[in-house]
């Protein structure tokens, strides 16, 4: 440890760990806007097309850092251009234009810097540029990486509308008289700017993970904008930092360690994040699986009925449940306060009851739509009913119910539970010729609306005309109205 803070206290130390954290949060906040838009592979492709820039810059000004980053910018706003060129110009599939531009680079730039670092006096090493040279960061490239990041953040603000429709809504961003393709050029200048600044502390072969990483985990963590883009900016400045620090207790080169501990992030992101991870996923199901198994256990339990229980024998034949299993199901239903056990038998409650009722009903329901709606046969639905009742909410098994005209019995004969209690008096309880008014309030909302679509309001007088077998026909104001029987019976009226 005092091994570590001397070497932090030293000068070299605290220009790398600044560089690191400028350049952490810098490609944080560009790399949001780059995994959004899915240009990964472009970030990589101008990383390793800045060699070219470099070879360039050193024969026409020697060893300069601001030469480095004038010759850098240029051969990525060169690259940018080519690729965007071939795509739109040449049938050429998008990701092979990207490959076929920086490779042709790379290897220009690879060939240019191996051939003048040959020379007598010439201190140009290739892996510098390969890896990165964190731990000789001079002021100069300090004061370079500051005024890019500065620029950066303050683009990124200024023209953040602009970047934020253009990522989403490309085609409302046209309407709106917004220049896509001036968007995507400034995008890969800024691009450009975070890759030359990233050189020195990561090297051109692992900026992209300083670029794609912190931005994929803050896509973990979050999903608006704004917030992704402050989590990824954070990632990038602990784990540039944490990066350092690792680099120097492990003898061990500052870039890679940089990546290795912001994939670190991404990985603890991908198992525990709240929303998206595979922990949050694994416990989600886990939970739906038990309660799909007390719903089981709660289903057939109300079909037995038995006032004075169900054996567990019964559920373990019925659902191929184990006894033990069957047990400890059965008790989780007790803590819940579904259910009591007696000798070996369940024995539900009235909130077990219901509960158990719902399920029935959708079961049943579910079953009526397939044959009714769909058109499958009785034999084809048993199945996929039994997988869909533990997954239709109230709401839906209510729209269900209105769309079937609420059925009293599933396509095997089996009584459907209803919902709501039968009206004391409804409008198939009367005799034809009767006279009657529409009572004001009805058992549900979704009757009331029904009514209102035919046109009948409350206290509406009429008279029953007809019944058949599936429609009653009442007349009110000189109008006659059909009405199905399924409907007619849910229906409340007053004499």
């Amino acid at each position: 440890m005092e091994l570590l803070l001397d070497a932090l206290s030293s000068g070299w130390a605290i220009r790398a760990m600044i560089a690191s954290s400028m350049v952490g949060v810098m490609c944080g906040v560009i790399g949001c806007f780059i995994v959004l838009r899915n240009m990964s592979l472009i970030g990589d492709a101008l990383a390793h097309a800045i060699l070219p820039g470099i070879f360039i810059s050193f024969i026409l000004v020697g060893y300069s850092t601001i030469g480095f980053f004038l010759g850098s910018v240029v051969a990525g706003l060169f690259t940018a251009f080519g690729i965007t060129w071939i795509q739109h110009n040449v049938k050429t599939k998008n990701d092979a234009a990207i490959g076929i531009v920086f490779t042709t680079m790379f290897a220009i730039g690879v060939m240019g810097i191996s051939y003048i670092s040959q020379g007598e006096g010439v201190h140009l090493d290739l892996s510098d540029f390969l890896f990165g040279t964190t731990l000789s960061i001079s002021p100069e490239d300090i004061y370079i990486t500051g005024t890019v990041l500065v620029f950066v953040l303050a683009s990124v603000i200024i023209f953040y509308r602009y970047l934020f429709i253009t990522t989403f809504q490309e085609t409302i961003a046209q309407t709106m008289g917004i220049s896509v393709k001036m968007i995507h050029y400034f995008l890969m200048l800024l691009l450009s700017f975070a890759v030359v600044s990233a050189l020195r502390s990561v090297g051109v072969i692992l900026v992209v993970a300083m670029l794609i990483t912190p931005a994929s985990t803050a896509l973990l963590l979050s999903n608006k904008l704004k917030t992704v883009i402050f989590i990824s900016a954070i990632i990038g400045l602990i784990s540039a930092n944490l990066g350092l620090i690792f680099s120097i207790l492990f003898n061990t080169t500052p870039g890679p360690a940089m990546t290795v501990v912001v994939t670190g992030f991404y990985i603890l992101a991908v198992i525990f994040s709240p929303k998206k991870g595979l922990a949050v996923k694994y416990i989600r199901q886990w939970k739906q699986k038990k309660k799909i198994e007390q719903e089981d256990i709660l289903r057939q339990a109300i079909k037995s009925k038995d006032e004075t229980g169900t054996a567990f024998s019964f559920f373990s034949k019925k659902l191929d449940f184990s006894i033990d299993k069957v047990k400890k199901i059965s008790q989780s239903l007790v803590k819940d306060g579904l259910a009591t056990i007696k000798d070996q038998n369940l024995i539900l409650n009235a909130k077990g009851r219901s509960m158990a009722e719902d399920l029935v009903r959708a079961h049943r329901l579910w079953e009526t739509y397939l044959v009714d709606k769909v058109g499958l046969t009785e034999g084809q639905i048993h199945d996929d009913a039994d997988e869909m009742e533990h997954h239709l909410s109230p709401e839906f098994l209510d729209e269900v119910d209105h769309l079937l005209g609420y059925p009293a019995t599933d396509p095997h004969g089996s009584p459907i539970p209803q919902k709501y209690k039968r009206p004391l008096l409804s409008l198939l309880d009367l005799k034809p010729k009767s006279k009657a008014k529409i009572a004001k309030s009805q058992i549900s909302d979704a009757v009331e609306s029904e009514l209102w679509e035919l046109g009948i309001l409350p206290n509406q007088s009429f008279t029953l005309t007809k019944i058949e077998a599936e429609n009653v026909e009442i007349q009110f104001k000189s109008k006659k109205q059909l009405i199905s029987a399924n409907l007619a019976q849910l229906i409340s009226v007053e004499r």
